[in-house]
């Protein structure tokens, strides 16, 4: 009778588990227990609305196995930036979902209020990402991103692989994010776990966190998460990062990940309330023994807040670290080489920066404050914002031309430093008050000063450090309309122009090799042929307006940068294309006021270019970016410019981009085409045309308070 019960048993359990091996993903699926995915590709769509996913888990104690199932969705679009939907939305408590890959959604993962939710093991890349329209010589203004508002999930609207909301006790791990926009983003979570996640090549953030206080962010790879860079032409980031911390996001730790080449490595802001109120902030973390280089802007930025910046390294950023606002902070170990300022801080109170390294820097710590605050600012009108009370020892300064540039600070004590290879050691431009430099003697000892933060590693913490053979350094940010280039395809980057002579980059597999099948626009190459990495110099033809270069590769089995996998001995095909049309643009500068207003009195307004103008001004690209008036006859707000260009050019279907703040209206030959007249932030408007021969362009366009932009371009399709 026992062998009996054993055997029905061991039936009724291997028919549960073969159950459970069977489920099968559908649209609409709601999960309630514990499941096993069959392992299989589903092409699930989801839907306009975020909310509606295609699956849902909800209930607690519940673990789904995914079995390495592949869920894609957006399977009717081709490009990122039109993906959409959510993939799956998790409610409850105490849920844990494994072994995931989520591919072509807007959101992979959207968990609410789950106390206690487990992702583990799971790839959650090639989702959403916007595309962006910044080239290799111009910044465009809308690709910058806003993470200052999400109070209301404003972040969304960026997507994510992973987007947490009041999610307390959440543990993820070994989870890879890439070639998306943004990686793990949470709002008003506490006491998680974050470690051994690989989230790199991404367009926006590696990990952003919002009210989110009391979480342990530790060897994680965060890498080139970045956009808003050209090597040698611009370098702002576009407030992308390996790590952004904002608004009341207090008493987390980030140790030991790797967040190099990225926008900022590490972006903290203390939160629109604080700047509103003076009030609260994020305080109280600790940033420790972490890997921020190759940064475009900032290696570490913490702004109006109080933190613990130690042991950090930063190398070949613009600032080692930016700490505007900063009190009561500590900053300490940290190693700073080959940046252009090593740490600066405007208007901080009550700071040590004791035992750094400073190595082949121009200036090594900047202090300063300035005559006026905005008067919007509650922070500065609330609080006491003087710089002030600094304790500056024990650093090393080595090849530093200015260890420091102090202006109008008080209580600054600088003392047993060591300099080698400077031109000066003090730069006072403004009087400063009380600044002691080298009249005491206090000595630190460096390694009892950071065992005072120790913060061991997790057992089984993975290692962070870039590959030995991973090309790494500034010139290595390589950003094009989708993001961050990954090194696994083949690929071709102009790298510098010489009169008629092109030098580009050719990356890809190590094993294979690439050939130059057709081009147009050139006399000269010098190769056809080769191995990844190359150089190639090419020789423009005279006069040459568009320039092609059609390439193929066959070798090993890569992804590229679609997440498309290209199997061993598959024919590649990747292209190089130019447009360099010049047009001769006259561009006429007015004020205007409430009679010639642009939207209440258009007719009026336009009647403007009918008197004299304020300015004139050729130019052969129409590109603009106004922080304030474009000249003295000009009022830096409520001012209009009128452009007209005539041109021709060769019969073929064209695509016009014209980025506007504020308003905008584009005429072909007389016809509107682009009518975006109202009141906006940077935006951009496209569309396609047929050309061929005489043509005129005019271009109608206002400016009415604050940062203004006009860019037109051109590409041929």
């Amino acid at each position: 009778m026992k062998k009996i019960a054993i055997f029905i048993f061991s039936v009724l359990t291997l028919f549960s588990c073969q159950k459970e091996k069977n489920t099968a993903l559908s649209k609409g699926l709601r999960i309630t227990e514990s499941a096993i995915i069959q392992q299989d590709t589903f092409k699930l769509n989801g839907t306009d609305s975020l909310n509606q996913p295609v699956i849902t888990i909800a209930g607690e104690n519940i673990t789904v196995d995914f079995n390495d199932a592949v869920l894609t969705g957006s399977n009717d679009k081709k490009w990122p930036n039109e993906f959409y939907g959510t993939a799956i939305l998790i409610k409850g408590k105490n849920i844990t979902l494994k072994n995931a890959n989520i591919h072509g959604f807007k959101v992979a993962i959207l968990a609410e209020e789950v106390d206690s939710l487990k992702l583990v093991d799971c790839d959650f890349s090639y989702n959403y990402r916007q595309l962006l329209n910044s080239t290799r010589e111009r910044e465009s203004f809308t690709d910058w991103l806003s993470h200052h508002q999400n109070d209301d999930d404003e972040w969304l609207r960026y997507g994510a692989a992973v987007y947490l909301k009041k999610c307390d006790n959440a543990v993820i791990k070994n989870t890879r994010i890439t070639g998306g926009q943004n990686g793990i983003m949470v709002t008003a979570c506490n006491n998680g776990l974050f470690y051994n996640n690989t989230i790199q090549f991404n367009s926006g953030l590696g990990i952003g966190m919002y009210r989110s206080s009391n979480n342990k962010i530790m060897h994680n790879k965060l890498d080139w998460n970045v956009r808003g860079y050209s090597h040698d032409i611009y370098q702002r980031g576009q407030d992308s990062a390996g790590i952004l911390v904002y608004e009341q996001s207090s008493n987390n730790t980030f140790a030991y990940n790797s967040a190099t080449h990225s926008g900022d490595g590490f972006f903290l802001w203390a939160g629109q309330s604080t700047m509103d109120t003076g009030e609260g902030g994020c305080n109280h973390n600790l940033i420790y023994k972490n890997d921020f280089s190759y940064a475009p802007t900032n290696g570490v930025e913490v702004t109006f807040s109080s933190n613990n910046i130690i042991a950090n390294k930063m190398e070949e950023c613009k600032y080692g670290i930016w700490g505007g606002y900063s009190f009561n902070s500590e900053f300490i170990g940290n190693q700073i080489d080959s940046c252009k300022y090593g740490i600066a801080i405007e208007h901080g109170q009550s700071n040590n920066i004791i035992c750094n390294s400073f190595n082949k820097i121009e200036t090594g710590i900047q202090l300063w404050e300035r005559s006026l605050q905005p008067a919007d600012w509650g922070f500065a009108q609330n609080k006491d914002v003087s710089s002030r009370d600094y304790e500056i020892a024990n650093n090393i300064f080595f090849g530093v031309a200015n260890p420091f540039k102090i202006s109008s600070s008080n209580n600054i004590l600088i003392t047993n430093n060591k300099y080698t290879g400077y031109k000066k050691i003090l730069i006072s431009e403004i009087p400063n008050n009380n600044l002691s430099i080298d009249k005491k003697n206090i000595a630190y000892d460096q390694e009892e000063l950071i065992g005072q933060y120790h913060f061991p590693p997790l057992a089984g913490g993975m290692p962070t450090e870039l590959s030995p053979n991973q090309l790494k350094g500034r010139q290595y940010i390589l950003v094009d309309k989708w993001g961050p280039y990954d090194f696994q395809s083949p690929s071709i980057w102009l790298r510098e122009i010489k009169g008629n002579e092109y030098t580009f980059l050719l990356l890809g597999p190590p094993t294979g090799n690439y050939k130059i099948v057709d081009g147009e626009g050139w006399i000269k190459l010098s190769r056809v042929r080769g191995a990844f990495p190359a150089t190639l110099v090419a020789t423009k033809k005279e006069g040459a307006e568009y320039l092609i270069l059609e390439l193929e590769f066959i070798g090993e089995a890569f992804t590229d940068r679609l997440g498309n996998f290209n199997k061993k001995g598959k024919l590649f095909p990747f292209t190089f294309k130019r447009f360099e049309k010049k047009f001769d643009w006259q561009i006429r500068f007015y004020n205007y006021e409430e009679t010639t207003d642009p939207i209440n009195n258009y007719k009026s307004f336009k009647n403007l270019r009918n008197k004299k103008p304020g300015k004139i001004e050729s130019k052969q690209e129409l590109y603009y970016a106004w922080w304030g008036s474009p000249d003295k006859n000009i009022n830096a707000d409520k001012f209009a410019t009128f452009s007209e260009t005539n041109f021709v050019i060769e019969k073929g279907t064209y695509k016009l981009s014209l980025t506007s703040d504020d308003g905008a209206k584009l005429f072909l030959d007389n016809k509107l085409l682009i009518d975006h007249w109202d009141i906006h932030g940077p935006a951009t408007d496209v569309i396609e045309v047929e050309l061929g021969g005489a043509h005129k362009i005019e271009i109608e366009h206002f400016e009415n308070a604050g940062f203004g932009t006009l860019d037109f371009r051109m590409d041929k399709i």
